[in-house]
C-alpha cells in the first residue's frame, strides 16, 4: 500500500512527500505539492538540496510557542511561516515534550510507567479531534493547502508524527483515501522517528529507563489513530460531520483542497 515517499533531505526529519498515495480508482494524491516533516530547527537552507528543490512556498507550524522559542524554525529559501499551534489550550501535553519526557528516567517511570504513557498519548489524541483550540488550528492548516499561491506547503510539529500524523490523516481522507491507506501512513513514519530519537532513547535506557516507555513516547500506534477516528465518529458521525460541524470548513475549501491534489490516471 502507497504511503507518503521520503524525501533524502540531510537537515529535516520525517520529510515526506504525501504524493502518490492511493486515494482510490486511478486517483492519487498529486506530488510535489503536499510534505509533511519534523522541526526545522536544524535546517541549512543554502546547503540542503533536497529541501530547496521542493520549492516550499509556506511552512505550517504545528507545534506550541515554547516548542518554537526553544527550537525555532529556519525556512526555507522564500517561504513564509504561519502558525497552527495545535496543543495551545492543552500546555504540556505528551507530543510537546518528547525530548523532556525522555531526559529523566525516573521521573518518566513514576509519572508515565505501568501503560501510563500510551495511556497520555492516546489522550492527546482525543484532544487533537474535540478541543476548540486544535480545530481551530487544523482549519487554519486545511485552508493554507486549499490555496493554490500557498502550495507547495510543508506542514509540521516536533517530531513530525502525532499532531503531523492527525493532520495528514484529516487531508488524506478529505481526499478520498480509504482507512486502511490513512492507517498504513499514519504508521510509516516509524522507522525515521525511531532513528532521529535514537541518541535520546539510548541515554534514557542507559540511565534505567523502562523501554516500554520509551517506545510508548517514541512511537505512533495503531491505537492513537484508533482513538482519534473513534473521538471523530462518536463525536461527529464521522468525516463528513468533523470536517463540517468539527472544523467549520466551507464547502469551497473542501472543492479547492480535492481540486488541487488529486490527480485521476
Amino acid at each position: 500500500m502507497e504511503t507518503a515517499r521520503t524525501v533524502p533531505a540531510a537537515t529535516v526529519v520525517n520529510l515526506r512527500d504525501l504524493g502518490g498515495i492511493a486515494l482510490g480508482r486511478d486517483r492519487r494524491v498529486r506530488q510535489g505539492v503536499l510534505f509533511r516533516s519534523g522541526q526545522l530547527s536544524e535546517l541549512a537552507p543554502d546547503h540542503d538540496r533536497a529541501v530547496a528543490a521542493l520549492g516550499i512556498r509556506t511552512v505550517v507550524d504545528l507545534r506550541t510557542a515554547d516548542e518554537r522559542q526553544w527550537a525555532p524554525d529556519r525556512l526555507p529559501a522564500r517561504a513564509r511561516l504561519f502558525v497552527a499551534d495545535v496543543l495551545g489550550d492543552h500546555p504540556g501535553v505528551a507530543p510537546a515534550r518528547l525530548k523532556a519526557l525522555l531526559a529523566d528516567p525516573d521521573e518518566a517511570d513514576r509519572a508515565l510507567g505501568g501503560g501510563r504513557a500510551e495511556e497520555l498519548f492516546a489522550e492527546t489524541y482525543r484532544k487533537m479531534v474535540l478541543s476548540p483550540g486544535a480545530a481551530a488550528a487544523y482549519r487554519a492548516l486545511l485552508e493554507t493547502v486549499a490555496d493554490p499561491a500557498a502550495r507547495p506547503v510543508l506542514f509540521h510539529c516536533t517530531a513530525g508524527k502525532d499532531r503531523t500524523g492527525w493532520a495528514a490523516a484529516v487531508l488524506l481522507m478529505i481526499l478520498g483515501a480509504s482507512r486502511e491507506t490513512v492507517r498504513a501512513d499514519f504508521l510509516a513514519v516509524n522507522p525515521a522517528v525511531r532513528a532521529a530519537f535514537a541518541p535520546y532513547v539510548q541515554k534514557f535506557l542507559d540511565g534505567g529507563g523502562d523501554p516500554a516507555v520509551a517506545a510508548a513516547i517514541v512511537e505512533v500506534r495503531p491505537r492513537y489513530l484508533d482513538v482519534a477516528l473513534d473521538a471523530m465518529d462518536e463525536r461527529w458521525g464521522g468525516l463528513d460531520g468533523y470536517v463540517r460541524t468539527g472544523l467549520r470548513l466551507p464547502g469551497a475549501v473542501l472543492d479547492r483542497l480535492r481540486e488541487g491534489l488529486v490527480v485521476t490516471g
